[in-house]
């Protein structure tokens, strides 16, 4: 991808992944993602913002052939998507300085070894003078590493907001285009990375409010020239109330489970409480983490493997656990054969979420009626407490 002029001296120097699939050899990417770097031309003095993937370090070191001098990379975030081809610009410019706050600095030696010397350290409101353009570096942590930051460019009301509000898609486009496209991946992105820190997130948010943001550059995804709505979409999915929805995550062997499944999903439908099921065994854990970012209510569904819940369902308490969602209720239900102790190795893995935890629903076998009359009262449950509790939809 050619440098792509964003306004008058601000450009886009990134690198479009397109054949990316996986990420942190954890995170599904299903559309690629982008590292996008941005050069920022004062009448003074000229900077970088962020660099690139180290396997993209050819597209950031073509976008640099024109640029006769740098001043300064400054560094938002240490993790190596971002950072990990800042040494590779160091060398072709010696002069330039690493701008930076002080845990990013430490990191940065730790990860990259850059010598301490290349370091100019800022605080949380400091800026920098390129001369006619100026930089604000606002410290927004764990968003989602704890040295985070962003930029503020002042004269432009541009804000490069590294991690941020960012979103994983492979794109020619520069700016936003398809608004409901970007839409979802950014919710997967706040899922799989930034749910576990909604609170401190919240008061990230907070700290932008002061300023006059006309446009939000993140370091994944495209450029918002219309940002208020990827706001508000940040404020819901940090503060806003659950939704009436059921995230219904299940593994089933030999069909016992999935008859409960089914039963329960059939009941809760017919109680107007949106269910959205997620067969393990297939499933894209992306899209089980943009569910969790809105459900009131946890099902988890496993048949009993070894006298504890199957493996499968236990990384799905597992990731719960680690994302920390908002929901306020949880239940177990499932099959085993001889016996077990599934739920009380599921409640153990689930310290991390202030739940509610509704009746479990477990059965020797194959269900009968008594189970299926337990899965009704689960459902009779689950509704009332999404009324009572207001959720949203």
């Amino acid at each position: 991808m050619r440098t792509k002029k964003i306004t008058d001296g601000v450009y886009w120097m990134g690198a479009v992944d397109w054949d990316r699939r996986l990420f942190d050899s954890l995170v599904p990417l299903p559309d690629g993602t982008t590292y996008n770097a941005y050069l920022v031309e004062g009448s003074e003095k000229t900077a970088l913002i962020d660099a690139v993937d180290p396997d993209m370090v050819d597209t950031l070191l073509g976008h640099l052939e024109g640029v006769e001098k740098l001043d300064y990379v400054v560094c938002q975030h240490a993790e190596q998507d971002h950072s990990g081809t800042i040494a590779l610009v160091l060398d072709l410019y010696p002069e330039a300085k690493v701008v930076t706050n002080a845990k990013a600095k430490s990191m940065l030696m730790d990860l990259l070894l850059i010598p301490e010397e290349k370091f100019i350290v800022v605080g949380d409101g400091e800026t920098l003078s390129l001369g006619d353009k100026t930089l604000t570096f606002i410290l927004t942590p764990w968003v989602h590493w704890p040295e985070t930051m962003s930029t503020y460019l002042s004269e432009d009301k541009i804000l490069f907001s590294c991690d941020f509000f960012g979103s994983h898609i492979a794109t020619s486009d520069l700016f936003v285009r398809d608004q409901g496209r970007v839409h979802e991946a950014a919710k997967r992105y706040f899922g799989e990375i930034m749910m576990p820190f909604r609170s401190i997130i919240a008061k990230n948010l907070e700290k932008l409010s002061p300023h006059d943001i006309r446009m939000i550059a993140p370091s994944h995804g495209q450029i918002y020239d219309s940002p208020g709505w990827i706001v508000d979409a940040y404020r819901d999915w940090v503060s806003g109330a659950p939704h009436n929805l059921v995230t219904f995550p299940f593994v089933s062997m030999h069909g016992s489970t999935r008859l409960m499944v089914d039963h329960l999903t059939a009941a809760l439908s017919e109680r107007e409480v949106r269910v959205e099921l997620f067969n393990l065994a297939v499933t894209d854990i992306g899209k089980l983490a943009m569910s969790l970012v809105d459900a009131g209510t946890i099902v988890l569904g496993t048949p009993t493997v070894l006298a504890g819940p199957h493996p499968m369902a236990a990384n799905a308490a597992f990731l719960a656990n680690a994302l920390r969602p908002k929901a306020k209720y949880l239940s177990i239900i499932g099959s085993y054969g001889w016996g077990g102790k599934t739920v009380e190795t599921l409640a153990g893995m689930i310290p991390n979420l202030k739940v509610e935890v509704l009746e479990p629903v477990l059965c020797k076998g194959l269900p009968k009626d008594d189970t299926f009359d337990a899965l009704e009262r689960l459902a009779d449950a689950i509704a009332a407490r999404h009324r009572e509790s207001g959720f949203q939809g």
